[in-house]
């Protein structure tokens, strides 16, 4: 079915030509992700805006794909925290400089470097903001979020975005949604809890480890796997908003309103050397593309967004880039479907000639 649909909409798309409003290229950037969609188990979502440099609305040419729909955007949440830091530093509220320790409860289950550090250890929020966006360290953004107020961060991004980004949580309390979906009692497990069960690779096997870590009968649990647990997560609204509204967000990055100039390009500075994600859109939209973004994981579901620019001076021209997948189990499978993504971006000339 999903097959067939992609394949009557790459028709539409085709016979739509070039009479309908958008850029030139919009047609068949339309019929590439349908095409895409059509050959593999993802919903594409995509957000392209061409940045100005006067204010909003000044930028050029857009294209959305599903942008106006509600997507899961994992990681991607860590920009606007780390905006609300930069944003206080400027304001000399807050310093890099200023110490936070570690203790054994801050930790939170995924990617960093933060996790191999000894409970007492004590980093500067400049060594935290740092791995939060290039390695998506999930402990070093939590420990943010508690020295920001979660409130504070809120209040920026849906200032950012135009409003139509869901509440942003803690990502340990991302964890707890999700579990508590299969028993209330998840709700109350610790970081460390969240790390032993995400050792264990096989979903059986984690919900058995899940039901007795909660001292309750597997059968007590209230949905059937972890795929019916998630589903239930992601229909809410939390971590999660419309791509047009996140690359508005980005939008207001790339065009100094959200920062001032040395705090926008201390930020793009630290996104340009994002290391989690190569294999997505950076892959596919080429060395002459430089790519200031974050990646967004979780299950079934990979993001990747950033302002792309090319040239330099006066020439140079920039974009804010949004791209989301669900659906797929693998991420592999995911990470070459934004590949793909990159790659039309590229060759269909939406990103220059």
């Amino acid at each position: 079915m999903r097959r067939l649909a992609g394949a009557l909409l790459v028709t539409c798309l085709l016979l739509a030509g070039p009479a309908g409003a958008g850029p030139a290229w919009g047609p068949a950037l339309g019929a590439r992700l349908a095409a895409l969609e059509a050959g593999g188990d993802d919903e594409i979502g995509l957000y392209l805006r061409e940045l100005g440099t006067e204010g909003p609305g000044e930028g050029g040419e857009r294209f959305g794909w599903r942008a106006e729909e509600s997507w899961y955007l994992a990681s991607l949440i860590k920009v606007p925290v780390a905006v609300e830091l930069l944003a206080r530093v400027e304001a000399g509220e807050l310093s890099l400089e200023e110490t936070l320790v570690l203790r054994e409860r801050d930790y939170v289950d995924g990617a960093g470097p933060t996790n191999w550090a000894e409970p007492g250890t004590t980093l500067s929020l400049g060594e935290l903001l740092e791995p939060m966006l290039t390695e998506s360290d999930n402990t070093a953004t939590d420990l943010l979020i508690a020295h920001l107020g979660l409130a504070a961060v809120n209040d920026r991004a849906r200032a950012l975005s135009g409003g139509g980004l869901g509440p942003i949580t803690t990502l340990l309390e991302v964890r707890r949604e999700a579990y508590g979906r299969l028993h209330p009692g998840a709700r109350e497990l610790s970081g460390m809890d969240m790390i032993l069960l995400r050792l264990i690779e096989d979903d059986e096997r984690r919900l058995d480890a899940l039901a007795e870590r909660l001292g309750v009968p597997r059968g007590e649990l209230a949905l059937p796997g972890l795929d019916a647990a998630f589903a239930a997560y992601y229909s809410t609204a939390l971590n999660a908003g419309r791509l047009d509204a996140f690359g508005e967000l980005l939008a207001a990055i790339g065009e100094g309103r959200a920062l001032g100039p040395a705090a926008t390009a201390e930020l793009l500075g630290i996104m340009r050397q994002t290391t989690s994600g190569e294999a997505r859109l950076k892959a596919g939209l080429g060395p002459a593309i430089r790519f200031a973004h974050k990646t967004g994981t979780q299950h079934r579901r990979s993001c990747d967004a950033g302002i792309a620019s090319r040239g330099s001076g006066s020439a140079e021209r920039r974009w804010a880039v949004v791209a989301c997948t669900r659906g797929e189990r693998d991420i592999q499978r995911s990470e070459a479907t934004l590949h793909e993504v990159g790659r039309a971006l590229r060759e269909l000339g939406a990103l220059g000639p």
